[in-house]
């Protein structure tokens, strides 16, 4: 039924493809990127009994400290329903610990445990690989330029993200 149809010229749509010069483009191509290195990632984690949203809130736990769960929901992206489903999770695994915050006995602080450590270096060891494959495609010197850009682009000046 289109070919009945004239053809006009139409404003832009928003796709990831090369050459879209929609303003959605950028976000689009950093969502796809996302979803690729996120699968990079959670296969790494799998054999490891840990999801990506868990290793989230160990890469806080191990910048950050002893950490407050409300802190952590704001760091990781998460809601306090989510974060506290995360935390429970890995307590059961004995990867964290909940701690009384001196002065507010209703506040628990999360820590990181030796063995969540341990996994935490783990995850490291066996994301290696995978990780040399999530930049196979691209050229001498690329990845490091590609980290640097989504470095200034995820921390602009000023930290302020």
């Amino acid at each position: 039924m289109t070919a009945d149809v004239p053809h006009r010229p139409t404003a832009s749509r928003a796709t990831d493809r090369p050459g879209d010069e929609s303003p959605f483009a950028l976000g689009l191509l950093l969502r796809r990127a996302h979803w690729h290195a996120a699968s990079v990632m959670t296969e790494a984690l799998r054999p490891l009994g840990i999801e990506l949203r868990h290793f989230a809130v160990l890469i806080e736990l191990v910048n950050r400290g002893a950490t407050v769960q409300r802190d952590l929901a704001a760091a990781t992206g998460s809601d306090k329903a989510g974060i506290m489903r995360v935390v429970d999770d890995l307590e059961r695994k004995g990867l964290v610990a909940r701690k009384t915050v001196p002065g507010d006995r209703r506040v628990r602080a999360v820590e990181i445990t030796p063995q969540g450590l341990e996994l935490f270096e783990a995850a490291h060891v066996a994301a290696e690989p995978l990780g040399e494959r999530l930049v196979a495609e691209l050229g001498p010197g690329e990845p490091e330029r590609l980290t640097d850009l989504l470095t200034r682009f995820a921390h602009p000046s000023g930290g302020k993200a």
